[in-house]
């Protein structure tokens, strides 16, 4: 008889798919190991396994709840009564506030599912190829002259090459003179519907007085 799972499991193992993203984020999925997974969620090894079988289960469970996510907002917006522009500007912004509550999946989607076996890598890609093409689709609503010359896609291709990488070069900001995802967000379905032209010029932040200002973190070059 299967043992009943407590009222806090999905919780739990959320909790583990979020430490154990930013450990395979931070140091690689083959140089992670399930005790270093297990002290970051402080669970015994034995308490790991509970929620998962293995390490290669933990990453296709990592992907797979990440392109799950991305798949759910676009649902969501696709059930709004949006027109065509204010569809795709809506999962535009949407996506750059995802990205940002979740970078580390996203490297991990980028560097490590080249891990996975062959169906579970087959799954993800599956559901990414979902993604890409209801954003081809809301790009065709827009001009719809896109689709019969099949430039819709590779368009999509072109917005998402913006998207996908910002979590390269666009960091948390400690001091407050930085760009927000917040901000970047309405930045890139400006340049995408209007070019450089369309970019509007955005607020400066408040000025931090050097009493308030932290010691800058050295980073890594990506």
């Amino acid at each position: 008889m299967a043992r009943p799972r407590s009222a806090g499991y999905d919780d739990q193992r959320d909790q583990i798919l979020a430490k154990a993203s930013a450990l395979f984020a931070q140091q690689g999925y083959t140089a992670t190991s399930m005790n270093q997974v297990a002290a970051a969620c402080d669970l015994s090894k034995a308490a790991l396994y509970h929620y998962v079988r293995d390490k290669h289960a933990l990453l296709a469970l990592v992907a797979e709840a990440h392109v799950k996510r991305l798949e759910a907002v676009v649902e969501e917006v696709l059930a709004q009564p949006l027109a065509p522009e204010a569809r795709l500007r809506e999962l535009i912004v949407r996506f750059v506030r995802e990205y940002s509550n979740a970078q580390n999946e996203h490297r991990v989607l980028t560097e490590d599912v080249k891990f996975l076996a062959d169906a579970e890598r087959e799954s993800v890609l599956g559901i990414e190829r979902r993604v890409v093409n209801a954003f081809a689709e809301a790009v065709a609503a827009v001009r719809p002259a896109l689709k019969p010359a099949e430039l819709h896609k590779p368009l999509t291709m072109l917005l998402f090459g913006m998207i996908n990488w910002m979590f390269t070069w666009l960091k948390p900001a400690e001091d407050g003179q930085r760009l927000t995802h917040e901000q970047m967000a309405p930045m890139v379905a400006e340049l995408f519907f209007g070019g450089l032209g369309a970019v509007s010029v955005p607020v400066p932040p408040e000025p931090v007085s050097p009493s308030r200002k932290k010691t800058p973190r050295k980073e890594t070059a990506l």
